[in-house]
């Protein structure tokens, strides 16, 4: 839960759901190192032979920290669930577009026109963007798509990306909240689109 009082107007908080095993991390800069460890701790604990990887991986969170808050990132829960030996990575981005960024509108329909003019991007395929029903929060706007594996930026991974945004308006404001999921268990895309959905459904506002 991230404090939201800098919207202008009600609402404070917001909250959602996320399954257990996904990992907090604050994007505060004063914050995040201590997370970062916590983290890295956590993944290589019982593990003393892999001090590179441990390294590669506190170095590649500190960088998607430091991007994501400069794109008004405000926390990420990244998932340590397994299945037997198999990781089912993937994460969660929450961010606040700074203002001017996005139209100055509210309607879910209104920014889904807007953002189907910016969506065409190389790299990307089974780009699918449309107005759903969140059912605490209201009408959002919904966009999955792929984007082809860049090695240099995933710790080597080859495997393409399914990402799913929901665009969330604030009460109260012109201002949204996106939740950004993704995934690179492209055999299981579908099985992890359905859970990140359940989790943007749980989205209330205080």
């Amino acid at each position: 839960m991230k404090t939201a009082s800098d919207f202008t107007s009600p609402p404070q908080d917001y909250n959602l759901i996320v399954p257990d095993g996904w990992f907090q991390l604050s994007l505060e800069p004063e914050e995040r190192d201590r997370g970062i460890i916590a983290l890295a701790d956590r993944q290589f604990r019982g593990i003393d032979n892999a001090p590179q990887l441990k390294k590669e991986l506190m170095r590649d969170l500190q960088r998607k920290a430091k991007e994501a808050y400069k794109v008004g990132g405000t926390e990420i829960y990244i998932s340590t669930l397994t299945v037997g030996p198999l990781p089912l990575a993937s994460s969660l981005l929450i961010s606040i577009p700074a203002l001017g960024e996005w139209p100055e509108v509210s309607d879910a329909d209104e920014l889904a026109e807007f953002l189907t003019g910016r969506r065409i991007a190389p790299g990307v395929e089974n780009d699918e963007l449309s107005v759903v029903p969140l059912t605490a929060a209201g009408k959002a706007v919904r966009h999955r798509r792929k984007e082809v594996a860049d090695t240099t930026a995933q710790m080597g991974n080859t495997l393409p990306t399914t990402l799913l945004t929901h665009y969330v308006p604030i009460p109260a404001t012109n201002r949204w909240l996106l939740l950004n999921f993704s995934t690179p268990m492209e055999p299981l895309a579908d099985q992890m689109v359905a859970l990140f959905d359940t989790v943007a459904g749980t989205l209330y506002w205080e």
